[in-house]
């Protein structure tokens, strides 16, 4: 009985609370600064709002599907699935971290963020007619945080309980109020149906298309091959300034393809409308055809503000011989970034020096005061470099000869205690620094080569093995691999993912983005005051001692990034003049004209 008066008294304190403190707002930002557009908006600036709608929007994917659930640790789930559902709020690409309401007509935020109270939308329905709920809100969240995939727990882990007050309010109370970003990333919540989920297995892999409440419904699968999405015509949401001038195309067809090159000859022929191009080599040389030439193809470079995260070459901790950090810089030192650069990207490519690249979030120089307050307190468990020595990485003359780098590799690895027998890098008991790198896709092979044929001047052997893409995702989840190729995406506004990446308490859950296999805790305590850091400033400062200490790790050898979205698409395929500052806004775009004729693609 005790416990009953205990929650009602709580409930009630925090009603009092909201009643003298908090007020709903249209909106929701990171510190309470105001948001871009105010109340009474109509539409965001980077959309055409009269833009027509109609037609097809074909795009390509890669090495298939067999799963329609994208929310659980199995399966491979369908490109752009998240079109069949409705958030609790819209997250602006055109500021830093915002968030408008969409299935949520206001937003409540207790002054101690303490809570966060969601007024849904009376109209908002699933693609069933039924109406979209507060159970459904708790009811999604029970799942995601019990069955979902495990960034989930992670994600949401400062969540105390959530409290259905009516059919159209939902209360989530929180452990503290020192996780400023946990208000956002609730909204972000893509609502699941109560009802139609109650009577279907979350946690099974399924091609059965499941219920929503988006702008799209899914309109036919052909497993693993293709997926159509089909517009809702009369779709709740249409007309909300959240939404106007977005989702224009009637349909938005999927092909698969196993080979990015077979992709690229498939698009060149008209067998698909818009291709984002992540090859340097494809960028420079790939496009040349007829339909380039006649201007039927367009290629256009537009500009990334977002931090860039680190795309790297990632050592799995777990395995021994990785263990030792001299032997982690020893083998980075031989990937020569610069020949690299110049004889394989066309010199495209800029190098990726921090975990928060092409950002004020990333970390320079050396510490400054106040990094120094977070970083003081952890001296003797990060690298004495963090305060002594700015983090560089090795520059070459691009020529293909690193005898000098040669040299250091070879001197930590004596200090490491290892030596040449017989023409191989062998430890104190003889066994040979050997490791396996899985990839997945067949043109990273070219770029790993030359780098395999710089091990092997050390006498240290790098075995290359390309998965299927079932078995590389399996191997990931159950941490099977010695190194692999990972990107680490990160915002304008990093935060609560952060656990996920790095955090002790994700090193064992198998969905977690914990590659590295990190479990230590310096890092988990700047992970921690990262999440609860009370401003701009305190973020960005959090930010940039997370950094150092990551990079003075040596866990990763850091490949190559671009700051722009290199994107090739079909002249009969329109966007608004300006884009939002963090996107491309693909869905913003719409069609006028013929599609091309489509031919046979090149073998």
């Amino acid at each position: 009985m005790t416990g009953h008066l205990t929650t009602r008294l709580l409930a009630l304190l925090l009603l009092l609370t909201c009643a003298t403190g908090s007020h709903a707002e249209h909106a929701l930002t990171l510190y309470g600064e105001a948001p871009k557009y105010p109340a009474d908006f109509r539409h965001f600036d980077y959309v055409n709002p009269d833009a027509p709608k109609g037609g097809t929007l074909r795009l390509s994917g890669l090495n298939g599907f067999d799963s329609l659930n994208p929310f659980i640790p199995k399966g491979n789930a369908a490109d752009h699935i998240g079109l069949i559902y409705d958030t609790l709020t819209y997250h602006s690409p055109d500021e830093p971290f915002t968030e408008y309401g969409l299935l949520a007509e206001r937003i409540e935020r207790d002054p101690d963020n303490l809570f966060v109270r969601f007024q849904l939308r009376p109209e908002a329905r699933f693609h069933d007619g039924q109406p979209v709920t507060a159970e459904d809100v708790a009811h999604t969240f029970e799942l995601l945080t019990t069955q979902g995939h495990p960034l989930y727990r992670q994600y949401y882990a400062d969540v105390a309980e959530v409290v259905v007050e009516s059919q159209h309010s939902v209360r989530f109370d929180f452990k503290h109020g020192h996780n400023r970003e946990l208000p956002l990333i609730l909204g972000q919540l893509q609502v699941l149906p109560k009802h139609w989920w109650q009577g279907n297995d979350f946690s099974k892999t399924s091609l059965q298309p499941p219920l929503g409440s988006g702008p799209y419904r899914i309109g036919r699968v052909s497993a693993g091959r293709s997926i159509i999405y089909e517009r809702v015509a009369d779709w709740w949401g249409k007309d909300l300034p959240v939404s106007r001038g977005q989702y224009n195309f009637d349909r938005v067809h999927i092909d698969y393809y196993q080979d990015m090159s077979v992709a690229l000859e498939a698009f060149k022929a008209g067998q698909f409308d818009f291709n984002l191009e992540y090859s340097a080599k494809d960028w420079a040389t790939g496009y040349n055809s007829p339909a380039l030439k006649r201007g039927d193809i367009l290629r256009e470079e537009i500009h990334n503000h977002n931090p860039v995260g680190m795309q790297a070459y990632v050592f799995n901790l777990r395995r021994p011989m990785f263990q030792d950090r001299r032997v982690r810089e020893a083998i980075a030192l031989l990937f020569d970034y610069e020949w690299t650069n110049k004889q394989l990207f066309y010199g495209a490519y800029l190098r990726t020096n921090s975990f928060f690249a092409n950002s004020e979030l990333a970390s320079s120089g050396l510490p400054d005061e106040a990094e120094l307050e977070l970083l003081e307190p952890l001296r003797g468990q990060i690298p004495d470099e963090v305060f002594t020595t700015p983090f560089k990485l090795p520059v070459s003359d691009a020529s293909g000869i690193i005898r000098e780098r040669r040299l250091q590799a070879w001197q930590l690895l004596q200090d490491a205690g290892y030596r040449i027998e017989k023409d191989r890098m062998v430890n104190a008991d003889g066994q040979p620094l050997a490791f396996e790198f899985i990839i997945a896709q067949t043109n990273l092979e070219r770029v790993l080569l030359p780098f395999k044929r710089n091990l092997e001047e050390l006498g240290i052997e790098m075995t290359i093995r390309r998965a299927d893409v079932s078995q590389y995702i399996n191997r990931m989840r159950s941490r099977d691999f010695d190194m692999t190729s990972a990107i680490w995406s990160q915002s304008s506004s990093p935060g609560n993912e952060q656990r996920d990446f790095w955090h002790s308490s994700s090193f064992d859950n198998p969905g977690s983005r914990n590659f590295i296999g990190l479990q230590d805790p310096a890092i988990d305590s700047l992970v921690e005051g990262l999440i609860n850091a009370d401003s701009r400033d305190s973020l960005i400062t959090h930010t940039r001692a997370l950094d150092r200490v990551l990079l003075w790790g040596h866990y990763v050898i850091p490949n190559y990034y671009t700051d722009s979205w290199r994107i090739a698409h079909w002249k009969h395929l329109q966007r608004p003049a300006k884009p939002p500052l963090y996107d491309y806004g693909l869905f913003t775009w719409w069609i006028d004209g013929q599609q091309p004729q489509v031919q046979e693609a090149a073998e």
